[in-house]
Order: C-alpha cells, then structure tokens, then sequence
C-alpha cells in the first residue's frame, strides 16, 4: 500500500505553497517524511525530498534533528497535543532556541519574549509562565507558531493551523504568517481543507486525491480555470459571495477509496461525473510547468461540458 505515490513539489524562497484535499489524501504524510518523523519500521520512503541542495532521506538522525526545528519548523494541527502540558509555554520555546543556539541563559528568556510579541500574544511577560491548558485556542497555536520561528527557519511547515478556530482567529493567524514570512524571510508550506484559505494566503496550489496530485498550478490559475473534476467539486463546495443564495451546496458523491483499495485507473473516477472508458488508465500529468493535471478530458469536451469552470 502506498499512502503517498509519485508526489513532486517544489517551492521558492518566501513562496506559499498551499495543498488542499480530503482527509486521507496524503497531505500530512508528506510533510511527515520531510521532517523525518515517520518512523514506522514498516514504512518505506523512496525518491528525493532536498532542502537547500541537501538529500534528507537517508540523512543521518543526528543531522536531522539539527535540521528539525533549526533550518526546518513544522506547526502541527492541535496545538493542545503539539505543547508539553506538564511544563509551561516559555520554558518550551526556551528548550528549542537551547538546543539549536549558543544564547546564555537571559538572551534565551529576552529571546522568547520577544517572539511571543512578535506572534501578537498581549502581556508576554504573563504569558511566558503560563501552561497550555491556561491558554485559550488561538494563544495556543501562535505559541506553536513562535515555537516554530524560534531558530528563524528558512522552511516552515503549517499542518492546518487555522482548524478549529473561529473565524475572526484564523484570520489572525493567516496574517500572521504571512506577515512572519517576509519578517523571517522563510518558507511556507501549508495543509488545509479550507479552498479559501488557500485563496488567501498561497502562491501556488497543489491539489491531493488519495495519495497523489491531480493538479498543480499557481493560484490565479488555479481558481480562474481549474482543470480537473475534483478541484472543480472543492471549487463548488465554496458558498458564493454573491449572485443567488443556492439552496444547496453541491457535494462530491461518494468517499474517497481506502489506499489498499484502489480503484484500477484514475483513482477518483467513480465519484467522478465526467468520467469515460478512458479513465481505466490512470492518467499522467499534463498541461504546462505553471498549470498540469492528471485527468484524460480533452479540450473539446472542456469547452463543451455544461457547467464545467472555464
């Protein structure tokens, strides 16, 4: 079984990489491997994951933990789980500039104060003492966020930051990345279900389905003329700004298939509405290095097909 095959991502300095897809897709796994954290004995990784000109598979472990949370910082989806409870939110981020820096011990303290204000906590000075269950949602996720800037990474992965966070905070923190990627000059690749976050925040979008990617573009691109049946189902799902209020979302039929359980072709063709004889054969890659999809509809059809988005 393969819960990620033939994934290809690439990402320039300070760009935004945002991945979108269902649950299952295989968009934390792939971020997972970056950081060397798969660890199963019965996993195996195969291909190339460089970083600054660097192969990381196969990297010793003591060189990859230099890497992790130095030249690479992952924010993890909950940051309940992702913060020790038992010791308080300073001393944590104190335990990483540690091991990744030579500061003393008050350089270390004035160090994570000064990230804790840069992530837009009030009172840092109150703050750094505090324990994560003390902390509402939001104040959480920009600790993990000030954590994971701590040792000014050059690639910082966001695993759903903004999930299960009201509005008004998610949007806080979606500034807040952005304005930390210019401030820090790093990096972002970003996982979220959310099409419009994406929307907001990314350069470019990968789309995943069950294990790989369906659909690669850069964002204007992506979202004026999206070019395979399950971008434009998450595209639909997106309530509209205006025209007439729908009295029903559209949805994607069906769930996505068990990756031991694939079906032969292209993997979303039996929740797929266009799909043909052609779909028996799973579909490479096609289109330009700024636009490519993996789907067999042809030009024609594109054009022709009521209530395809040109």
């Amino acid at each position: 079984m393969r819960a990620v095959d033939g994934v290809s991502l690439s990402l320039g300095r300070q760009e935004i990489l945002g991945i979108v897809g269902e649950s299952g897709s295989g968009k934390s796994v792939s971020l997972m491997a970056i950081m060397g954290l798969i660890n199963d004995p019965n996993a195996i990784i195969e291909g190339s994951i460089r970083f600054e000109g660097r192969e990381l598979i196969g990297l010793p472990a003591r060189e990859m933990r230099k890497l992790r949370g130095g030249r690479i910082a992952m924010i993890f989806q909950d940051p309940m789980t992702a913060l020790t409870p038992v010791y308080s939110v300073g001393k944590q981020i104190i335990e990483q500039l540690r091991l990744h820096t030579d500061f003393g011990a008050v350089t270390l303290k004035s160090r994570a104060l000064d990230l804790l204000e840069a992530v837009g906590i009030p009172g840092p000075r109150d703050v750094i003492d505090r324990f994560p269950h003390q902390l509402s949602g939001g104040m959480r996720q920009r600790v993990v966020i000030a954590m994971a800037l701590s040792c000014n990474p050059a690639l910082m992965l966001a695993d759903e930051p903004t999930t299960a966070l009201d509005v008004t905070v998610q949007a806080a923190i979606l500034d807040l990345i952005r304005k930390l990627r210019v401030d820090f000059t790093s990096s972002v690749v970003l996982v979220t279900h959310n099409m419009g976050v994406v929307a907001e925040i990314a350069d470019k979008v990968a789309v995943m389905y069950a294990g790989r990617i369906v659909e690669q573009a850069d964002t204007n691109n992506m979202f004026r003329k999206p070019r395979h049946p399950y971008t434009w189902g998450l595209l639909d799902s997106i309530p509209p700004i205006a025209g007439e209020r729908p009295r029903r979302l559209p949805s994607i039929p069906g769930t996505p298939p068990a990756l031991n359980r694939l079906p032969p072709g292209c993997s979303f063709a039996p929740r797929c509405t266009y799909r043909s004889r052609a779909c028996a054969i799973a579909p490479a890659m096609r289109g330009e290095t700024s636009h490519s999809f993996a789907c067999v509809l042809d030009e024609h059809r594109l054009r022709t097909t009521p209530g395809v988005p040109r």
